[in-house]
């Protein structure tokens, strides 16, 4: 081989070529374990139920809005006809009033008499006395 290579005696020495080592690196892989079917079912049964519970309490919530809202119309019905009873009550207070039914009375030909009973003017019908006793 030095004979390929040339005269070894004219070669100066070289030194040894550094080789880079490739150091491989062994990555320890951890497997992580499945869950046991039982641990599984258990997860699985606690969101059944806390769906189930968060789906009723939405319910819940829906019905006590409706509630609410009925009884808000049912207070703004209250409030209107107690206004209504109110002016109501004025409007007989004014038509019961003494003075107008004998003012009213009198217009329409009617007399007041001392006699007990109710009389009818005479001419406008034959009987004297709507009380028969």
């Amino acid at each position: 081989m030095s004979y390929i290579n040339g005269n070894l005696a004219m070669q100066p020495k070289r030194k040894p070529e550094e080789r880079q080592t490739v150091r491989e690196t062994k990555r320890v892989v951890v497997k992580r374990k499945t869950l046991p079917t039982q641990e599984k079912l258990l997860y699985m049964f606690s969101v059944v139920v806390l769906v189930i519970v968060l789906g009723l309490i939405l319910v819940r919530q829906s019905q006590i809005y409706g509630m609410r809202v009925e009884i808000k119309q049912m207070t703004n019905e209250y409030e209107s006809m107690n206004i209504e009873m109110k002016e109501l009550t004025k409007q007989v207070e004014m038509l019961s009033d003494k003075e107008r039914i004998r003012k009213l009375a009198e217009e329409r030909g009617m007399t007041i008499t001392e006699q007990p009973g109710i009389t009818v003017n005479p001419g406008v019908d034959d009987t004297e006395s709507a009380l028969r006793n």
